[in-house]
């Protein structure tokens, strides 16, 4: 079957579309190589619906790129709700774009925005096939990730918490694969690629200031938190 044709579309912020699309280059899948362009010519989809090949998201500037597990991990929700208190002035200024990648459908982007308080860039890669391409894990790995600076719920009040958003929801799914790990990229511009890592399980995210020193964007202060979640 054919795949769809990739409509021009702008930057994918909650409630936003942006640039015409161009092919992207060549080879690799890691550090110090090139992107593969099997990879970088594959769609993700805005809120909307419209696809966008992944490499044109960073072919001008440098991205940090983050999968998550799927948006219905409270996890991940806790997460993105710290990636959304990074100033948008503090990304301009590195001259650097933040980019969330899930696995759900699109029409699960608009609420998770709306809960998370997350205003930058974010797409969907619903068939899962850049994650596959990037050697993103399926399954727990049993490994010591130490004590995350940004989750804030713990393992009972976080899966109730999950599980009630999914059968309360007016799309009743898991809004991905639950087994699905994520990772975070440094990615551009262009084809390169500066820094990987793929999540060994739900825990296992990069603190985000360490990612944010590595592309020369200020610290933030991820002390001032929301509530945790009661159940």
């Amino acid at each position: 079957m054919a795949a769809p044709a990739l409509a021009p579309v702008t930057r994918g912020r909650c409630g936003s579309t942006g640039p015409a699309l161009v092919p992207s280059a060549s080879l690799g899948s890691e550090r110090g190589q090139p992107l593969a362009a099997a990879v970088a010519e594959l769609p993700v989809l805005d809120a909307s619906g419209r696809p966008v090949q992944f490499g044109e998201l960073f072919r001008e500037r440098r991205a940090v790129v983050v999968f998550v597990r799927h948006f219905l991990c409270y996890i991940c929700k806790e997460y993105v709700e710290d990636l959304a208190k990074i100033p948008k002035s503090f990304l301009q200024e590195a001259n650097v774009t933040l980019i969330v990648i899930g696995q759900s459908s699109y029409r699960h982007i608009e609420p998770f925005c709306k809960l998370t308080g997350y205003s930058h860039e974010i797409y969907v890669d619903p068939e899962r096939e850049i994650y596959k391409r990037l050697g993103m894990k399926r399954g727990e790995e049993i490994a010591s990730s130490g004590q995350s600076p940004h989750i804030k719920s713990n393992i009972l009040s976080g899966s109730i918490w999950s599980l009630w958003r999914a059968v309360t929801g007016p799309l009743f799914d898991f809004q991905g694969d639950p087994i699905q790990q994520g990772g975070t990229l440094i990615l551009g511009p262009g084809d390169n690629i500066h820094f990987i890592h793929r999540d060994r399980n739900r825990l296992d995210h990069k603190p985000i200031n360490s990612v944010l020193q590595l592309v020369g964007v200020q610290h933030v202060d991820f002390t001032s938190r929301p509530s945790v979640i009661h159940v």
